[in-house]
């Protein structure tokens, strides 16, 4: 016979009501994008005395045009992670190589709704990070496949030979890949 614990019952829906109800949080770098959720009793502590360089390799792009690129949201999430937690923006050097079926996401609003009849959900999201000092390369090779010219682009994105020779020379100088 199995009996009926009220006590049991109620921990257990409080603890659930608990972990729904963390919100996630964005800035303090980029303010409209890139909410992170506040993790409390890190063991693996971050280093805030580090310079974090990062290179984010962005390739994927969601198939509806009027979708956030959430793969380019990552470097914002990144950003606002670490300076939550105490890395200042100065230590955070970030740079996203752009191709593939991404490359329609950095396009300026004029290309963008000539393409696709609407406006360019990442504008904001690539303007906040090119304004805090984030670099967005965007890969020539994919520039000529897709017909993208360098004039279509949102403004401040810069034109590469091709995304390997981008993700190599800034590897090379100690940005590390993140590929998501």
């Amino acid at each position: 016979m199995q009996r009926f614990y009220p006590f049991s019952l109620f921990l257990g829906l409080l603890f659930h009501l608990t972990m729904v109800a963390q919100t996630k949080k964005a800035g303090p770098v980029i303010t409209d994008f890139g909410e992170v959720f506040i993790v409390n009793e890190i063991d693996f502590v971050v280093d805030t005395s580090m310079e974090f360089k990062v290179v984010f390799d962005i390739m994927n792009s969601p198939d509806d045009h009027k979708t956030l690129n959430s793969s380019i949201e990552t470097a914002a999430r990144f950003l606002n992670m670490h300076a939550q937690n105490g890395v200042p923006l100065e230590q955070m050097k970030i740079a996203l190589v752009v191709h593939s079926k991404a490359s329609k996401d950095i396009m300026n609003n004029e290309a963008y709704q000539k393409r696709y009849g609407t406006n360019n959900p990442n504008i904001e999201l690539i303007k906040s990070l090119l304004n805090v000092g984030g670099q967005i390369i965007f890969c020539g090779q994919s520039s000529m496949s897709r017909g993208i010219s360098k004039e279509e682009l949102i403004s401040g994105v810069q034109l590469s030979l091709s995304a390997m020779t981008a993700l190599i020379q800034l590897q090379n100088k100690d940005y590390q890949l993140i590929k998501f």
